[in-house]
């Protein structure tokens, strides 16, 4: 009788890899971490502020990945990784971004030669929180809108920021990078250049149109004379530069705090608050969808769950059986 062959037991994935030399790359002391970022940008066509933060997630991983086995890695090594992070507190929507960060490199490093497979073509993309990280109510909006006072140009300048943020949604990157051949005043629009360096039309507020012209047509040359040229961003530092994404950020804040409004805030809270009160009045999903810029509706459609004490309401007053 024929001996029977024995089961054959599961294969388990492991993928050998120059660890070494993946450590020196995101380490950052050899040349393929900007040839990296060079395919990312050229290639993937990703944005600037992409790029940063791909940096600085290879960082991250190099730290981690020094103390590994230099012999080989696992999806299973990679999913201690993420373990880590989560254990950090960082928010499900960064860890995501690591993940996306780690599949992009190592296929690089697959173009390259550096590795012959890739562990991170097995990660799955983590689902977004549905949360909004959190919004103004219409009342706050007004008292940070109405922080900046004073005919001076800094003031000025300050609630033309404000009022685009809110009035436009675009991020903070999107603002700082305003030209002035991208404000339309008199037809009520700005053009905005987002992820991707996708271009998108946004209506303009007749609130955000009077604070923009009045900055532009008064106090904006004053800041632009500093800079000892004729600078053709929007939006200006005192020096006359354009405005940085950081000092947005320190802008929005001051008058946040100056509002009486907690000041743990940002740009993108108004962001938020300008889809969440886009929504709750009743605006079409698709129309919030391009004004963002977002690519997915899946991304819009978290807007949808942030009104529900306002349904509630609704309902309570007026279904008969309630």
């Amino acid at each position: 009788m024929a001996d029977t062959p024995e089961p054959r037991r599961p294969r388990t994935r492991k993928i050998l890899l120059n660890a070494p030399r993946v450590v020196e790359a995101v380490g950052g002391t050899s040349s393929l971490v900007d040839r990296f970022l060079d395919y990312v940008r050229h290639e993937r066509a990703l944005a600037d502020n992409t790029q940063s933060a791909y940096r600085r997630d290879l960082r991250d991983f190099a730290a981690w990945l020094a103390g590994r086995p230099a012999a080989s890695m696992t999806i299973r090594d990679l999913g201690d990784y993420f373990a880590a992070l989560t254990k950090k507190g960082l928010a499900r929507a960064s860890v995501a971004r690591q993940a996306a960060t780690l599949r992009t490199f190592y296929a690089f490093l697959q173009l390259e030669g550096v590795i012959a497979e890739s562990p991170a073509e097995l990660i799955k993309a983590a689902r977004r929180d549905d949360n909004i990280p959190g919004t103004l109510s219409p009342a706050q909006v007004d008292r940070l809108l109405a922080s900046p006072e004073g005919d001076d140009p800094r003031a000025q300048r300050d609630r033309a920021l404000l009022e685009l943020l809110y009035a436009t949604g675009c991020r903070a990157s999107e603002v700082s990078t305003l030209r002035l051949t991208d404000v339309h005043l008199a037809e009520s629009f700005c053009t905005c250049r987002g992820k991707g360096n996708k271009e998108r039309v946004v209506p303009l507020g007749r609130r955000a149109v009077a604070a923009t012209s009045a900055w532009l047509s008064d106090a904006r040359k004053t800041f632009a004379a500093r800079a000892g040229g004729t600078p053709s961003w929007a939006l200006l530092s005192a020096r006359g530069n354009r405005l940085s994404r950081m000092r947005i950020w320190e802008i929005v804040r001051l008058h946040a705090d100056q509002a009486g409004i907690p000041p743990d805030i940002g740009p993108h809270t108004l962001r938020h608050s300008f889809a969440t009160h886009l929504v709750a009045g009743g605006v079409d999903l698709r129309h919030v969808q391009e004004m963002l810029g977002h690519s997915s509706i899946a991304t819009t459609q978290r807007y949808t769950h942030v009104d529900a004490s306002r349904l509630k309401a609704v309902h309570e007053k007026f279904h008969p059986r309630r």
